[in-house]
């Protein structure tokens, strides 16, 4: 496996916004699928579903339903299709790296839960490469020597 995506990357190619060009560049050279673990899709599909949530309680906030549902149908197509293909992840090995990266960077650079998981996953699964558009994110995987891109 090259590259390990978080969260603002599978946005960023499912529903468009700043980073979509960016995102989908880099999809199109991809010379392998996208691998993502069961939690990254976890976290992407209740995302969405919480700004349909919220636009539901702000038409100013958050994506309408219509976006919501063409974004999760976009990526259940993706996986049936291949082009994004689950690994299989050994949560007992993840955990001990994700606290290793929580114990020594988040009181530091304030880096949430699922964002910590996502870098673990990646180092885990010998990712060389880490996608994301989060800033902190970025450096917290830089930090443990992975090349950030887009």
């Amino acid at each position: 496996m090259n590259a390990f995506p978080d969260t603002s990357f599978l946005f960023a190619l499912y529903r468009p916004q700043d980073n979509s060009p960016a995102a989908q560049k880099y999809y199109a050279e991809m010379t392998e699928p996208v691998h993502v673990s069961g939690l990254l899709l976890y976290e992407f599909r209740q995302s969405v579903r919480f700004q349909v949530w919220l636009h539901g309680q702000n038409p100013r906030k958050g994506i309408p339903d219509k976006e919501g549902v063409q974004a999760l149908a976009d990526l259940e197509a993706n996986l049936a299709a291949g082009a994004l293909v689950i690994v299989p992840t050994q949560w007992p090995d993840v955990h001990p790296i994700a606290e290793r990266l929580s114990n020594a960077y988040t009181q530091a650079a304030g880096h949430r839960a699922f964002d910590v998981l996502h870098v673990a996953t990646a180092l885990h699964l010998g990712a060389r490469e880490f996608l994301s558009f989060d800033d902190r994110q970025r450096k917290l995987a830089r930090a443990e020597g992975l090349r950030i891109r887009p």
